[in-house]
């Protein structure tokens, strides 16, 4: 059996997206102490071309997140792998995601977060795939929605295959 990836959203498009949350976000957080919570590590990519359209000062900080193992299906159980490595009390927080399915781990991450007493606290995902929500969840700053198919690249994987993908596609299987 072979695979093929089928294109879902061109480079191109992710570009101009990227620049455009990049640019809401320097609107929203002009005179503000912003600091993007980047989750590991299917968000590396996007958040490096989302930190570089934002025109402003930030912190980067990270943290690493599993919910996924090696399959396609989320195991809902939330296991921070890395923790951030300062406070974030006080700050104003955009978490950047790269998908964001059942909501299970942003609503697990915004309770946690919360805890940690920031000023304010928002999301920004590149991928929403609504279909698939067992919370509803905010997302202040969304790149696309997509259809329920399991995607990779542009940081996304499956069993940490397809990452570096410029483009989000769709595995195919023939």
């Amino acid at each position: 059996m072979s695979e093929r990836v089928d294109t879902m959203i061109s480079a191109e498009e992710i570009a101009r997206r990227v620049k455009e949350l990049g640019a809401e976000i320097t609107r929203d957080y002009k005179d503000r102490n912003l600091v993007l919570v980047i989750i590991l590590k299917g968000s590396f990519i996007f958040a490096a071309d989302l930190c570089r359209a934002i025109d402003l000062p930030l912190r980067v900080d990270f943290l690493g997140v599993r919910s996924y193992g090696e399959g396609t299906e989320s195991s809902g159980v939330v296991q921070i792998t890395n923790d951030l490595s300062k406070p974030i009390s006080g700050q104003d927080v955009v978490i950047v995601e790269d998908i964001v399915d059942t909501g299970l781990t942003i609503a697990h991450l915004m309770d946690l977060f919360h805890t940690r007493n920031p000023s304010t606290i928002k999301v920004c995902s590149l991928l929403h795939k609504p279909v698939r929500a067992r919370v509803t969840v905010k997302i202040d700053y969304l790149g696309f929605t997509i259809e329920d198919k399991f995607v990779v690249g542009y940081g996304l994987d499956v069993a940490e295959r397809y990452r570096n993908l410029p483009f989000i596609g769709n595995v195919l299987r023939d």
